[in-house]
């Protein structure tokens, strides 16, 4: 058998009701004694506790900014995007309209100007119907509201979950606030109260403040508020959702009305403007600020690099639910390297040149950074920025790993092979040396030397034969000569020639890093010297942006500077460079890849100076130019992002492609943005390099000066290599 309650513990009877009445009734009358007397003026023991309490209860607010929108813009001032949770723009009670004033006074607290934050008469009313009745009235003052609100701003902005909203309250939120409220209207003037209440409170959906709830609602500013509409906003402070004027125009209006009818009441409008003013139709635009990256207007897959680089910075707060309450609550300027002129010149090209709605999973994307700082001037490709599966949406980054919203990456191709260039220049080599290219067969066994594994060595685990795109290139190769003609055999003979560890520590110290898991490359299988990992067209564009400053490496850079509200600056990273590679090496490799690019790309019809390396996998699906003047790095891709299969046939922007090379799209996508990027940043030339060389890297033959390597001068145990490979 159930157990009965007492009726004097049931607070759902009537009695109950009326003994909670009683009981809270003497707590809450001790406690406004003790708010607004002074201590010695109280006696008593009761009174004695109810003074003791309110000792402990904070004095005064928590001096926190209010919560308003952070902001994303350009290098140049162009806003790319708003975050926020609650959309509002702060304005002075001067730049309310005095209805609107008049209004929030006469519905919520017609005695705002009489008390002193906590209304007596008001409280012993609301706890008398709400302990006698099942209806439930409100006490709260304005300044209590206030108070409360600028509680829950404090919280939200810690990004703490514990809300003190209206009708969660226990007796201790209702104490503490109601001694905030009297010690704030010791502090502030009843306009300042009424000012920070306007600029605070929520109106309608994510609309807080007057100003922003005027625009959203009206289309137009607070000052410029009828009295009408005024009394329209004032209604829906007691339930945004309820008197919603779109979802419920009747509900909305007559609540309207009844704020008409307390201005009326309180000589706040005559009965001629109350009359005039209920009869005017509800009309509202309910247009709300656009916010996050889905609403950028451009560059909205640079905007979600932006947003998880201030959530993944601690710069912002300790942790990621911190940060993200900074981001949507905290009134940032965020300041970004892009350029907006770039930036659409470069979402143009990817567009026009790969059409997103052809064929799914075809993609193309364009990257900028500048040498000598790393900024990221531009991030574009020729998908739609969307959450949905549609054909070309996707919200995957191409650009970038997948830790940052990319994914797994694309095959780098022949893009490595400046790589192996390098690291034969610094084990004290030149470009002009020769190697035994015509070496094409890799037994099952064959080491290749690796410095940095315990053993000193991989093994290729089966058989590699090698081919190369262009005939008559199995012979002893010069290194330029082979990296002029992206071929294979000279590569992969330069790289057994020295030690694989060399190529990947370089590779690593540019930034090259595998897309799928931000891990360097390993050399533990030698098919990544001919570009066989997936990486993301950053590691290429900072790494090949090192080239173009001579060999100083700069980190990838995205905040040129943070501000808020009030001024504050928050730290960003300034360039983080070093020096990487000997300077005399960048120049020496630097002819070769201008001789590249202009042979493939410029193919000598362009008026200025670049360089580069173009890069295909195997089986045509994955496509690179990436080139370098000396203001602008830019890494072109095109491929497909959804499968791995080849773009050999397939038909793009009108136009089928039997083969599919770097310098199909990729070359000529580069070229036609940067022709447009170098209006802005005007290139200068590339450095000359007044060591031994041929002015045509492509020419056949030995250098005087260059040494030539054969087989013969490795000494490591294992199988060796031959030229037994069938073309």
């Amino acid at each position: 058998m159930a157990q009965r309650k007492s009726p004097s513990k049931d607070t759902a009877t009537p009695l109950g009701r009326l003994l909670k009445f009683l009981g809270f009734s003497a707590l809450a009358g001790l406690l406004v004694a003790g708010l607004m007397l002074p201590a010695a003026g109280i006696v008593g023991a009761g009174a004695n506790a109810g003074s003791a309490m309110l000792g402990a209860l904070p004095s005064s607010l928590p001096d926190e900014p209010v919560a308003v929108p952070s902001k994303v813009v350009t290098s140049d001032g162009k806003e790319i995007a708003t975050f926020y949770e609650e959309n509002r723009k702060p304005v002075k009670l001067e730049d309310i309209a005095p209805s609107m004033r008049q209004a929030i006074v006469a519905i919520e607290d017609e005695r705002f100007y009489e008390h002193g934050g906590v209304d007596p008469r008001g409280l012993a009313r609301a706890m008398a119907n709400n302990a006698t009745s099942d209806s439930t009235q409100g006490a709260s003052t304005l300044t209590q509201q206030y108070v409360n609100n600028v509680l829950i701003n404090s919280q939200m902005l810690r990004g703490d979950s514990r809300l003190t909203l209206s009708g969660s309250k226990e007796i201790s939120d209702k104490v503490k606030e109601m001694k905030l409220a009297v010690e704030a209207e010791k502090t502030m003037t009843k306009d300042e109260i009424l000012e920070g209440y306007l600029n605070l409170v929520l109106f309608q959906g994510r609309a807080y403040g007057v100003e922003a709830a005027a625009q959203y609602v009206f289309g137009k500013s607070a000052k410029d508020l009828e009295i009408w509409e005024s009394a329209t906003l004032a209604g829906m402070v007691q339930s945004p959702t309820g008197y919603n004027p779109e979802t419920n125009p009747e509900g909305a209006k007559a609540r309207r009305n009844t704020v008409l009818g307390a201005m009326l009441k309180n000589d706040y409008i005559t009965q001629q403007e109350h009359d005039h003013a209920v009869k005017q139709p509800l009309e509202v635009t309910m247009e709300s600020l656009p916010t996050g990256c889905l609403a950028a207007e451009f560059g909205q897959y640079f905007c979600d690099y932006v947003e998880r680089q201030v959530l993944a910075s601690p710069a912002f707060g300790p942790d990621a639910t911190s940060r993200k309450a900074m981001l949507h609550r905290g009134g940032l300027t965020i300041r970004t390297t892009l350029d907006s002129k770039l930036q659409k010149a470069a979402e143009k090209e990817v567009k026009e040149q790969v059409p997103n709605d052809e064929s799914a999973g075809i993609g193309a994307s364009l990257l900028t950074l500048e040498p000598g700082t790393g900024n990221i001037k531009a991030m574009a490709q020729n998908t739609d920025y969307s959450l949905g599966s549609g054909k070309g949406e996707t919200s995957m980054n191409f650009n970038v790993d997948r830790e940052w919203g990319g994914g797994a990456g694309f095959q780098a191709g022949s893009t490595f092979k400046p790589f192996v260039a390098l690291a034969w220049l610094r084990n004290g080599n030149k470009l002009i040396d020769t190697v035994p290219a015509d070496t094409d067969h890799y037994p099952m066994g064959t080491r290749f030397a690796a410095s940095c594994r315990d053993s000193g060595y991989v093994t290729v685990g089966a058989p590699w034969d090698l081919s190369n795109v262009v005939q008559g290139l199995k012979k002893q190769d010069r290194i330029d000569e082979g990296l002029f003609w992206s071929v294979n055999t000279p590569t992969v003979a330069a790289a057994y020639m020295t030690d694989l560890c060399d190529i990947t520590s370089l590779m690593t110290e540019l930034g090259v890093r595998k897309a799928d898991d931000s891990m360097p490359i390993s050399p533990d299988s030698p098919a990544f010297l001919l570009g066989s990992d997936s990486i993301a067209p950053m590691s290429l564009a900072r790494s090949f942006n090192a080239l173009a400053a001579d060999g100083l490496y700069c980190e990838p850079r995205v905040f040129e500077s943070v501000t808020d509200r009030s001024g504050r600056e928050y730290a960003v990273p300034d360039p983080e460079c070093r020096q990487v590679i000997d300077k005399e090496h960048v120049h020496e490799l630097s002819p070769v890849l201008q001789g590249i690019a202009d042979l493939n790309i410029l193919q000598d019809e362009a008026d200025f100076a670049a360089a580069g390396k173009t890069g295909t996998n195997n089986n045509m699906s994955s496509t690179w130019f990436v080139g370098y003047t000396d203001k602008l790095t830019t890494a072109s891709w095109v491929g497909r992002w959804t499968n791995q299969k080849t773009l050999a046939g397939e038909t793009i922007n009108g136009k089928k492609y039997e083969e599919f090379y770097g310098t199909e799209i990729g070359g000529p996508l580069w070229r036609a943005y940067m022709e447009a990027a170098n209006e802005k940043y005007k290139p200068g030339e590339l450095p000359d390099y007044d060591g031994p060389q041929f002015k045509d890297h492509g020419v056949e033959g030995s250098h005087p000066a260059g040494t030539d390597y054969t087989l013969d001068d490795i000494e490591r145990p294992g199988p060796t290599p031959d030229d037994s490979a069938e073309d």
